[in-house]
C-alpha cells in the first residue's frame, strides 16, 4: 500500500457498458452482495465475497472482507465490484484500493444497472475491446 487512504470521492466507478467490455477483455467481476442477494440472480462465474451481512441489529461489514478477497485474487488483478445498487460496491472498492488493489472499479448502479441493462443471463463475448484501468 502507498500509506495514502482514498475517499469515496477517489473509487473508480464505470457504467454497465464499460464494466462489460472490462469483462470481456479478462477482468473478473467480484459480486460483494450477500449469498442470499447472489442466489437470487448474479453474473456467470463471479466471484461472490459479502461486503456486509444481516444481522438481527441490521447491515454489519464483514470484518473477513479483505482476507477472503486476498484468499482468491491477487493485488495485480483486475476486478469489477458491484453489489445490488452500488453503495456496498462502492466501499468495496475503496477499501481494495486502500489495501493495494489498483485495478479495480465499482458498477455504478450495481447488479441492479446491469439488469435493467438487459445483461442479466449474458456472459462475457471474447472481443477486442480496448478498455483499461
Amino acid at each position: 500500500m502507498d500509506g495514502s487512504h482514498r475517499s469515496l470521492e477517489e473509487a473508480k466507478n464505470i457504467d454497465v457498458y464499460t464494466a462489460k467490455g472490462l469483462l470481456n477483455i479478462g477482468y473478473r467481476y467480484l459480486d460483494v452482495r450477500t449469498k442470499e442477494e447472489f442466489e437470487k440472480g448474479h453474473f456467470e462465474g463471479a466471484l461472490n465475497i459479502p461486503y456486509m451481512f444481516i444481522t438481527k441489529d441490521g447491515r454489519v461489514k464483514n470484518p473477513d472482507f479483505i482476507t477472503q478477497v486476498s484468499e482468491v485474487t491477487q493485488k495485480g488483478d483486475q476486478l469489477v465490484v458491484a453489489c445490488n445498487s452500488g453503495g456496498r460496491g462502492l466501499k468495496a472498492t475503496i477499501d481494495l484500493q486502500n489495501e493495494g488493489y489498483e485495478h479495480v472499479a465499482n458498477i455504478e448502479g450495481g447488479y441492479s444497472a446491469w439488469v435493467d441493462a438487459g445483461f442479466a443471463g449474458q456472459n462475457a463475448q471474447k472481443s477486442d475491446c480496448k478498455f483499461r484501468l
